[in-house]
């Protein structure tokens, strides 16, 4: 009995953490679905600016999660250990950290934006509607880098309610101006213009939080100076994790253009089905997110056991909820695939991929939340050589060998694929299970 209680206790913290995180990624979604939308209605071109411009800034977010994780893990230990003077000097050098990053990387962009936007393919067609897209939208990116590891603040606190509701704000505001800007007639500026103030909205919400105090976090006022200690904690965590992101980002550049050049049918197809399984990555997210929370507040109380407990149990759940969204995918992939086609080639290999990743679900949901618990305990070089191996060795590499050489297309690419998450997966609980990652310094 006392251990199902237990169990309980522990269920209703994981999921007081996990569901905000899982409807603010919902809500993302739901953004950028809308953005393409609105930028529907003004050209194809117009859609396709929107696309380059993500894709770069997708780049570059991988140097705001150098951050956010770091200040996450890094927090976490404070919030365990009951540490407020150092949680808000950790705040404050994680602020200094973003407008340091954030003001850098905009600065290169104003400075370099056409050749930014040419190496990634964009065309004078393009460019047109790209460039005042970006420069409005990429150049302020300080404002993106804030509200990403402002949000790891909070959650390290548990608090994952303030940054869903900043989000859900912002993205109701960001709909309301472009609907506003598009009748006035701004075009591809308007859509920009909206983005952009609902980001600095966003942030404001959240520096208001942080300024009223949350119960362990406030933000100080006085003794805004340079702590290298804190920035070099801060930063020995979390700089592996960004690596791993640029990695990531990297290898799904080459990854996609591999697929290119199998046909243009196998593309459509691959991109019909990753976009629906993005969806899939939700609980994940939310679950990932409440196991590195929770580790990083275990090991700040001394009690890994608790943080061992609480992260399996989060892959636990992630897993029933991934299986249960598989199960959906794999008897409606007829269905979910006319949906976005209607052409028979392009439909059959969606079916086939659809039905291909509801079966790997379970690999999918531990090789998320376990880097998440590794993250959130410090450990961050292992997931990011690993996401090396994994990316370049066996999804691009044996994802040629299968769908290029020996002629298996488009499921001999994401046969790689899932061999990539399933070793990725088992490697990382063999990690986990180690234990190494109870003993990173903070």
């Amino acid at each position: 009995m006392f251990h199902l209680k237990m169990n309980r206790n522990d269920l209703k913290v994981i999921g007081v953490l996990a569901l905000p995180v899982m409807a603010e990624t919902i809500l993302q979604t739901f953004l950028g679905t809308v953005d393409t939308l609105f930028a529907g209605q003004i050209s194809d071109e117009a859609i396709a600016a929107v696309g380059v411009t993500n894709l770069i800034v997708n780049i570059f977010i991988a140097f705001f999660t150098a951050v956010s994780v770091g200040t996450l893990a890094v927090i976490g230990r404070y919030v365990g250990r009951s540490d407020t003077e150092k949680g808000n000097r950790a705040l404050q050098q994680s602020v200094l950290l973003s407008l340091f990053i954030g003001l850098s990387v905009g600065v290169l962009n104003l400075l370099l934006y056409r050749p930014i936007l040419e190496i990634s393919g964009a065309g004078e067609g393009i460019l047109v509607y790209a460039i005042p897209y970006y420069m409005v939208v990429v150049v302020p990116i300080v404002f993106l880098c804030l509200s990403l590891v402002l949000s790891s603040c909070l959650r390290a606190t548990k608090d994952n309610i303030t940054p869903m509701a900043a989000t859900g704000i912002a993205n109701v505001l960001n709909i309301l101006l472009n609907v506003f800007f598009i009748k006035l007639g701004f075009g591809i500026m308007g859509l920009a213009l909206a983005t952009t103030l609902s980001r600095v909205f966003g942030v404001g919400l959240l520096l208001a939080r942080l300024a009223r105090g949350n119960g362990f976090l406030r933000l100080p006022i006085k003794g805004w100076g340079i702590d290298m200690e804190m920035i070099r904690s801060i930063l020995r965590i979390g700089v592996p994790a960004g690596g791993e992101k640029l990695i990531m980002r990297a290898g799904q550049l080459v990854y996609g253009a591999m697929i290119l050049s199998i046909g243009g049918e196998a593309y459509v197809a691959h991109n019909i089905a990753g976009t629906i399984e993005n969806y899939t990555y939700i609980p994940s997210m939310g679950f990932g997110v409440a196991a590195a929370t929770l580790v990083g507040i275990g090991l700040g109380e001394n009690n890994p056991e608790k943080a061992r407990r609480m992260a399996l149990m989060s892959n636990t759940l992630s897993t029933i909820f991934m299986v249960s969204m598989g199960i959906v995918i794999f008897i409606f992939a007829p269905f979910f695939a006319a949906a976005f086609s209607s052409t028979p080639e392009v439909q059959a290999l969606t079916v086939t991929v659809l039905r291909m990743i509801a079966l790997f679900q379970p690999c999918s949901a531990l090789t998320q939340v376990i880097e998440s618990a590794l993250q959130g305990a410090g450990d961050t070089r292992y997931p990011m050589f690993l996401t090396l191996f994994g990316i370049w060795g066996i999804r691009v590499c044996v994802g040629y060998f299968l769908g290029i050489i020996c002629g298996f297309g488009l499921v001999g690419v994401w046969t790689a694929y899932i061999i990539d998450i399933s070793v990725r997966g088992f490697l990382l609980l063999r990690r986990f299970n180690g234990g190494k990652w109870q003993m990173v310094a903070i």
